[in-house]
């Protein structure tokens, strides 16, 4: 895996190339706008700003307002990578307990403008990596802020700063809370609100905002503010560094300064399977929720229909390589005949999101805290919620997958969530798609999809974008006149999590 090096910088100060690297169901297109826009109690960010017209692509993510967020950096011109970069900071702003700059994740990325004859997905690996410190609660290194840099260097058409500002105006004008972070507030309020920096988040009057009330975090605001106008580095490098030690130290979970320095995103080749004249690229360890989709896809392939059987080999190939403390290779566990038949233990929650954009470009990203709100604390005074330490507890599945031809562009993106179940869901939701069929997603797994069946960007018309129907989610794309909803949440809670 290649690290990326200078990451504080901008990019274009860097010299990297940009390589083009709550909801319910609403009644009509536009009813599901303002219900979204709703949720943003500050100025929309949409304001003075140049919309395009025609096809803007699609956006699904677990939270609503993250996916609004994408969208209208979509419909203003942004490319996919762009969408998910401003998807990525505004979950840590409406979404904490899943995703946030004290967590991590990892991203495929696609673009057929890459390589003649269409390009090879690529993944962005941002794990969750070891504070370096002890404490009564282990916390991770911070690395969301650097994960989306690096996706937005590798591929992005805007600055950052221009797609840190949604997320930085959410914390300090505040949001609506929905549904899918309502139900996760609800399953650890009692352990999360014991912290007094997350109380005043979460329970400002004493009582735990409920689904619809307005959430402010001034504090993360700034922090923002200062990623937005410093550069990510400061986070790592600089002032902000230095305060992110100190206040890490206070919430018990301590953070060092070597960790902070030498923590960096890295860019993978993915695993990659045949699908007849199609190809399907798998999110790679250390990502190896990729990885057990990748095995589940293989036995759907060979087995259509048999979910019991892709379950199971998709636990028994990524138990066996985590037995193998990650090493070795995955592309050859892949291929054996039999692996153990150990299972997981009980794993930790989190989120996904998928974009495409009208150049066929796509973007799958699966992040997490490592564990339900992470810690449970914030930093005191810079409103970051700490994620739980990789030593302390077992990484996620993180899956995500991209489908396309060589010769007639995208396919289908997907990413997942669910505990045990998330792996599964990602080959469920992919196979489907490459099958024309609809996806029914096995529990506890949760998917996010979109597919265009007669392949991006040749064929606009025919791509269709769905968010897990049990879950909290938005589906949003279309044209920026006129936006279209697909699979918005009907009913049910968001993906489940495991609680402190």
């Amino acid at each position: 895996m290649r690290s990326f090096s200078n990451v504080g910088r901008s990019v274009r100060g860097a010299g990297l190339a940009c390589l083009l690297l709550g909801l319910q169901a609403c009644t009509t297109a536009q009813h599901l706008t303002d219900r979204v826009t709703d949720m943003v109690l500050g100025a929309p960010p949409t304001a003075g700003s140049t919309r395009i017209s025609g096809f803007i692509g699609a956006v699904v993510a677990d939270e609503p307002v993250a996916a609004a967020v994408a969208r209208e950096v979509l419909a203003t011109g942004g490319n996919a990578a762009d969408a998910a970069a401003a998807a990525g900071f505004a979950l840590a702003v409406t979404y904490p307990s899943r995703a946030g700059l004290g967590g991590g994740g990892a991203c495929l990325a696609y673009s057929p403008a890459r390589t003649p004859g269409g390009g090879v997905p690529e993944a962005i690996i941002f794990t969750p990596a070891a504070g370096g410190g002890g404490g009564d609660r282990p916390a991770a290194v911070p690395m969301l802020a650097r994960g989306m840099f690096a996706l937005n260097a590798r591929y992005g058409s805007q600055e950052l700063a221009q797609l840190i500002a949604p997320a930085e105006r959410l914390a300090r004008s505040g949001f609506r809370l929905s549904r899918p972070l309502a139900d996760d507030l609800r399953t650890v309020g009692g352990a999360l609100l014991a912290d007094p920096e997350a109380r005043a988040v979460f329970a400002p009057g004493g009582t735990p905002v409920a689904e619809g009330g307005a959430v402010v975090q001034p504090a993360l605001a700034t922090t923002l503010a200062h990623l937005r106008l410093s550069g990510v580095g400061d986070m790592y490098l600089g002032e902000l560094a230095r305060r992110l030690v100190i206040a890490s130290r206070d919430a018990g979970g301590p953070i060092s300064t070597a960790a902070l320095r030498r923590s960096m995103p890295g860019l993978a080749r993915p695993l990659l399977l045949p699908a007849g004249a199609d190809q399907v690229a798998f999110l790679p360890p250390p990502a190896d929720g990729g990885l057990g989709a990748a095995a589940a896809f293989a036995m759907l392939q060979s087995q259509p229909g048999d979910v019991a059987a892709a379950s199971a080999r998709a636990a028994a190939v990524v138990a066996a390589w985590r037995a193998a403390g990650g090493k070795g290779d995955p592309m050859a566990l892949l291929r054996s005949a039999s692996t153990s038949g150990a299972g997981l233990p009980a794993l930790p929650a989190s989120t996904s999101l998928v974009v495409i954009d009208p150049s066929g470009m796509a973007v799958g990203c699966a992040m997490t805290m490592d564990n339900l709100f992470g810690t449970g604390r914030i930093a005191p005074g810079t409103g970051i919620l700490l994620a739980a330490s990789p030593a302390a507890a077992p990484l996620p599945l993180l899956a995500a997958a991209i489908a396309w031809s060589p010769t007639e562009g995208l396919r289908a993106v997907a990413a997942s969530s669910g505990q045990q179940g998330a792996a599964l869901a990602t080959a469920q939701a992919i196979d489907a798609a490459l099958r024309h069929a609809d996806p029914a997603i096995a529990e506890p797994g949760r998917a996010d999809l979109i597919s265009c069946p007669a392949g991006l960007p040749g064929a606009p018309g025919s791509c269709r974008w769905r968010a897990d129907p049990r879950g909290g989610g938005a589906a949003l794309g279309g044209t920026a006149a006129n936006v279209t909803a697909a699979g918005a949440a009907t009913a049910g809670g968001a993906a489940g999590g495991t609680g402190r």
